[in-house]
């Protein structure tokens, strides 16, 4: 079941589901608009051939900060990550759905390939895997409207919530922009 606005307030209010910084503003009848941060990581090129899913690679990619008026421009058939200004959160009865909004993907932008799930008991700022498909370049800017995440009950609480020792989940509680751990699945 995907929630509507006065089931987000509610659980927002009983602390199912957290958001910060919340703005009324940005709720939406099935979701809650977020907004880009000011972090990016974009490949470099210039020091990798490929890449090897099954090895850590040292600076494969470097990151980029923008600050609040200049733009972050994503060239046609590039790819950056970045997050979610907002840090979302929710229980272990609760999951996450990150989504484009519709103006952004009329331009060629899509902001994420997989890592649109909000697992329950995470609490981060989301992922965006940036990508342009159109043939111009796109300016991003800090702040802006970029996503919106909608919210679902699970039919009960999860036993093994993200973040549980057993999962030794890569993810839990990232604040800031991270480069895959891909490699990590292959050294267990």
């Amino acid at each position: 079941m995907i929630l509507c606005d006065q089931s987000i307030r509610e659980r927002i209010k009983n602390g199912q589901i957290f958001i910060d910084p919340y703005t009324e503003e940005f709720l939406q009848p099935a979701s809650y608009d977020l907004r880009m941060d000011k972090n990016f990581m974009i490949f470099d090129r210039t020091q990798h051939e490929s890449i090897d899913v099954r090895r850590p690679v040292k600076n494969l990619m470097q990151q980029v900060t923008i600050v609040e008026d200049e733009p972050f421009i994503l060239h046609p058939g590039t790819f950056a990550l970045a997050n979610t200004l907002e840090v979302v959160g929710v229980d272990n009865q609760h999951v996450g759905w990150l989504e484009g909004k519709s103006s952004l993907g009329r331009l060629g932008l899509v902001i994420h390939a997989t890592a649109g799930f909000l697992d329950p008991g995470n609490k981060l700022r989301m992922t965006l895997e940036l990508s342009n498909l159109g043939s111009l370049p796109i300016k991003l800017y800090y702040k802006m409207k970029i996503a919106q995440i909608a919210f679902g009950q699970l039919d009960q609480p999860c036993q093994r919530p993200y973040g549980s020792k057993e999962l030794k989940s890569k993810y839990f509680g990232d604040m800031s922009v991270k480069a895959s751990l891909m490699h990590e699945n292959f050294h267990k």
